[in-house]
């Protein structure tokens, strides 16, 4: 049985079975690995040998892509998921913290490139000229290494929950386990076929989707997520198999429904933060099972559904996985409930999860000691969400800790936005907080108050966001409040606790909206 994803494939690289399905092409194991093969010599005769064989990869969900993943297992080196969504220095800073030698880029990325400053990295256009005949001269691969299940197969950046995202360095015996365990589950091998539309820089695609693709063998379909195309992909490809993160299925629900909607192969989704009315709804419609499960990148906590799990509830956790007191360091009481099913001991039941065996599967974030440091304390590794468990052990996400919030699946902190707001010459002061999603996860909402004087139309607002280059795409507010004032302490802090609490209508004042995606305010 195979160790690492380098011996994995190198078991795959003979079949001819289909691999990977994109537009009107079909790739067999054979020809995927044998392109993935020459990517691998490739950036390994361009690498410098003096320095860690680190490559990042700014692209879609394309075979380019799954090329990358597939020969960074059989080369040897660590690939570095960049985030596509990180704009300007933040880019830039992701890149480098990584140490990053070799980048790889497509047209539909490229520009996020310019004017940013990258020494020491070279930056190849694999649809370009001189990356081809990179691939001309390569040769046959030489490994960069024999890897250990232990070593890095890959870098994969989390969204920041306090301060910048930090790089969780992913094992090989990792997505292997993940791979394994969804197999055993639900019996999957390889004649299914797995629909990649989630961003493949994200530890759900590489977990829940990409694991267990190469560890069955079975075809990879990678996708840009539509809510209106899954279905017509799932009928086009013959996917049995997807998974989510965050809201995709709501996004899919809030399309028309047709009566021949259950005529499509989907058998599975595995994803999380999924809402039990959209899990039940996107079964029923779709007739397919959706399991929905609670881990973090890192890899440390890991909680799953099973029969009976309450509604709400996570489930239950992975041997370890508990609810501790940070300042106490005791585990918390169970939680108790009324008649109506409120918690009425938060104070004493509500508290982190952490994973009392220590690290589980992480393996420390990359280039960052004190980050590592503070996720493992008291031979515990203390993940900074807030839940609370049942005395039958259900676990609940109560929230996480920190100034952030998860939109559309992605963390986020909230002061790099407001710096970017603050640039907005007639904003005087600003708050930035979490208020809730109406399917899942949160929705970014800042509170503004103008300097006298001044005036800020929707219209404004909305170009001056747009001409920020360093701000990313979730990072748009979906609601603005201008009021005269924001609470504070008597030292000038602002009381974001009470900014949440009113929601996102708080009643005084003017509050502007914004649709879904779309980048145009309007006065509710």
């Amino acid at each position: 049985m195979a160790e690492t994803l380098q011996q994995l494939l190198r078991e795959r690289a003979d079949r001819d079975t289909p691999a990977l399905k994109y537009g009107d092409r079909v790739w067999t194991w054979r020809e995927h690995l044998a392109d993935a093969a020459a990517t691998a010599a490739a950036v390994i005769g361009a690498a410098d040998p003096d320095r860690p064989l680190h490559v990042g990869t700014l692209l879609g969900n394309t075979p380019e892509m799954l090329t990358a993943m597939a020969s960074a297992a059989l080369g040897g080196y660590v690939l570095c998921g960049v985030n596509d969504t990180r704009r300007g220095a933040a880019l830039a800073r992701d890149i480098l913290h990584a140490h990053c030698q070799i980048l790889l880029t497509d047209p539909a990325h490229r520009e996020l490139l310019d004017g940013l400053e990258l020494p020491g990295v070279r930056v190849f256009d694999v649809s370009g000229e001189s990356w081809a005949a990179l691939l001309e001269r390569a040769g046959p691969p030489t490994p960069h290494r024999e890897v250990a299940a232990t070593d890095t197969f890959m870098m994969m950046f989390t969204s920041g929950t306090s301060g910048e995202p930090k790089a969780v360095q992913v094992t090989h015996l990792t997505v292997l386990f993940a791979g394994a365990t969804l197999i055993a589950r639900f019996g999957l091998d390889a004649t299914d076929v797995c629909y990649l539309s989630m961003p493949l820089f994200h530890a759900n695609s590489l977990f829940a989707g990409w694991s267990v693709a190469v560890s069955t063998g079975a075809a990879m379909v990678p996708a840009t997520f539509s809510a209106s195309g899954l279905l017509p992909d799932l009928r086009r490809y013959c996917v049995t198999f997807m998974n989510y993160v965050g809201k995709p299925l709501a996004f899919v629900l809030a399309t028309p429904e047709r009566p021949d909607d259950r005529d499509n192969p989907l058998r599975l989704a595995v994803g999380n933060e999924a809402s039990d009315r959209d899990i039940a709804e996107f079964s029923r419609r779709f007739d397919c099972t959706v399991w929905d499960g609670f881990g973090s990148t890192e890899g440390a906590i890991i909680i799953t559904r099973e029969d009976g799990c309450p509604p709400g509830s996570l489930g239950r956790g992975f041997p370890g996985v508990a609810v501790y007191n940070p300042g106490t360091l005791a585990e918390c009481p169970p939680a108790a409930f009324d008649g109506d099913g409120a918690l009425t001991n938060a104070d004493e039941a509500i508290g982190e999860l952490v994973n009392t065996t220590g690290a589980g599967l992480f393996a420390g974030y990359y280039n960052d000691r004190e980050a590592t440091d503070a996720r493992l304390r008291h031979g515990m590794f203390w993940s900074g969400d807030l839940a609370y468990r049942d005395a039958d052990g259900w676990i609940y996400f109560a929230g996480r800790s920190g100034d952030w919030l998860r939109v559309d699946g992605e963390n986020m902190t909230t002061a790099p936005i407001e710096r970017i707001l603050q640039r907005l010459a007639p904003v005087s002061h600003v708050a930035v907080y979490a208020v809730p999603d109406e399917h899942v996860g949160d929705q970014v909402m800042a509170a503004m108050v103008l300097a006298d004087g001044a005036d800020l139309t929707p219209g404004e607002f909305g170009r001056f966001l747009a001409a920020q280059p360093d701000l990313s795409p979730k990072a748009w507010p979906r609601y603005v409040w201008l009021t005269d004032r924001l609470p504070t302490t008597a030292t000038n802090k602002i009381l974001k606790r009470e900014l949440t609490a009113l929601g996102a209508a708080p009643g005084a004042g003017v509050v502007w909206t914004r649709d879904g995606k779309s980048r145009v305010y309007r006065d509710t």
